[in-house]
């Protein structure tokens, strides 16, 4: 039966859906550990900072890691990576679920970022690797909606499971999912051999150098800018750790520059289609992510609707990235990217503006769930046409570690939109002589806080518009060659 599925049309749906419900997993179970902070809290007897180190310390693992999961599955074979990335996250989440103290779990958390690294570097890359150039869009967009429905259901499984059960089972439910998905990827998946190298070229090997200073310019980079608020900008803790973030990027990219098998070939950034693709998709989420973070307080703090409440008005929004994904996919792959990257990003402006120009302290809910429906909107628009143009632009030895930089452009981008749109919140607060803090929201502060929350949206409104002009700059595909479908023609093609 498995070779019959392996030799079928449709093998290459059967290695979307493998991939797609370790997607899936990794994505809800970041929304349902979310929903179980506060229980885990009360069961430590914690405080609030303390526990989301639960959360950081997996986001930190998987910003550090993500580029050079991917370089390894390049040159190893990204089965051998992916399948290895889920047994690890399967075994952390029973360790989590099994932790006897708080350290135990923050420490078994980011053991589990070690493997979701690894799934999410090589499973956007196994996909695309499997579709044909002229369905790249389709594998993206179709991709994105799993990711979509992963981020709608996750906090209302780990709602259900803290009710039902105790937070514990948050981290147990992933045990039995992650067992069958690693057996199933056994045997689905494609034993992809990295291909032989050319005659008189050297086999690559890891690079370890890149991967060392990658690692500390992105720790560096992720813990300044998450901190920058809370400990003061002009701080001298501050100031020296970005003094050495800075160090350690620029160490980085004149290691890979002089590297015989670089991590990330810097080169690549010559080519207009991946250095300016690259730069709209930080714009993009640099403009739309503190949203997801400040609406909440919004309309739980001002509008004062309940938590439930609150997780029903973002169901919308997300499903419109469900709904949109796939379609914006599709049609990238007839007519191209360019209409679809500057309309997303257009759409995603105006909802801003609106927002910016109409915001109250008591502005209908209706008004605020439509502006985010658009803003998603825009966003599944935007996202799946400039990914796969960027990926149009590489060859396919290379999908790995540009799938895992595509990733962490969007990981980044929301923890320097969040700290900024923070920052110019809380700034805009003090201003009219209220703490300067998202702590103190509340409907007696409420106009102080909308005021702030209106230059937020114009900035992020802004930095949209810079996306804009990049995706207009970045052109259109190449015209398509008769009967092409070699990835290194396309990426010459690009480059010119």
């Amino acid at each position: 039966m498995i070779s019959a599925i392996k030799t079928s049309a449709s093998y290459k749906w059967w290695v979307f859906s493998t991939i797609a419900i370790g997607t899936f997993l990794s994505v809800a179970d970041h929304g349902s550990v979310l929903v179980a902070l506060p229980s885990i809290e009360r069961h430590f007897e914690s405080d609030l900072p303390t526990v989301e180190w639960i959360i950081v310390g997996y986001a930190l693992a998987i910003s550090v890691l993500i580029l050079p999961m991917g370089r390894l599955g390049d040159i190893i074979g990204r089965k051998q990576v992916y399948v290895g990335g889920m047994v690890i996250f399967t075994v952390a989440a029973g360790l989590a679920g099994a932790s006897p103290t708080l350290g135990t779990l923050i420490a078994s958390k980011v053991f589990q970022g070690v493997g979701s690294a690894m799934v999410q570097s090589a499973g956007i890359a196994m996909v695309i690797s499997n579709f044909p150039g002229t369905e790249r869009g389709k594998a993206l967009g179709t991709h994105l909606s799993v990711v979509g429905a992963g981020a709608v259901a996750g906090p209302a499984i780990g709602g259900l499971l803290v009710s039902a059960f105790e937070w514990r089972s948050v981290f147990f439910a992933n045990v039995p999912i992650g067992v069958f998905t690693i057996f199933v990827s056994m045997l689905i998946l494609p034993a992809d051999k990295p291909e032989p190298p050319a005659d008189g070229e050297k086999r690559p090997s890891f690079d370890w150098g890149g991967a060392t200073l990658s690692g500390m310019a992105l720790m560096g980079f992720l813990l300044v800018v998450g901190n920058g608020d809370r400990v003061g900008w002009t701080s001298g803790i501050l100031l020296l750790g970005a003094a050495v973030t800075a160090l350690s990027a620029a160490a980085f990219v004149w290691w890979e520059l002089r590297s015989s098998s670089p991590m990330l070939d810097m080169r690549l950034f010559k080519r207009k289609l991946v250095a300016l693709g690259v730069a709209a998709g930080w714009f993009s989420f640099l403009g739309s992510s503190a949203a997801r973070f400040m609406m909440p307080f919004y309309l739980q703090r001002v509008l004062e609707f309940g938590p439930r409440d609150v997780g029903l008005l973002l169901i919308p929004p997300a499903l419109c990235m469900v709904v949109i994904g796939p379609i914006s996919g599709r049609l990238s792959d007839r007519f191209g990217w360019r209409g679809l990257t500057v309309g997303g990003l257009a759409l995603s402006t105006i909802a801003w503006i609106i927002l910016a120009s109409t915001l109250t302290e008591s502005s209908p809910v209706l008004l605020i769930v439509i502006m985010l429906m658009f803003q998603s909107a825009g966003t599944a628009l935007f996202n799946s046409p400039n990914n796969s143009s960027i990926l149009s632009a590489v060859d396919r030895s290379q999908y790995g570690v540009v799938s895992a930089l595509t990733q962490l452009v969007r990981n980044s981008a929301n923890v320097v939109s969040i700290a900024v749109a923070t920052t110019v919140v809380v700034a805009t607060m003090g201003s009219r002589g209220v703490e300067p803090s998202l702590d103190a929201v509340s409907p007696a502060v409420a106009g102080a806080f909308v005021a702030g929350l209106k230059w937020a949206f114009l900035m992020m409104a802004g930095l949209l518009m810079i996306g804009i002009a990049l995706a207009l700059f970045r052109g259109e595909r190449p015209k398509p060659v008769p009967d092409q479908e070699s990835e290194s023609i396309a990426a010459g093609s690009a480059s010119d």
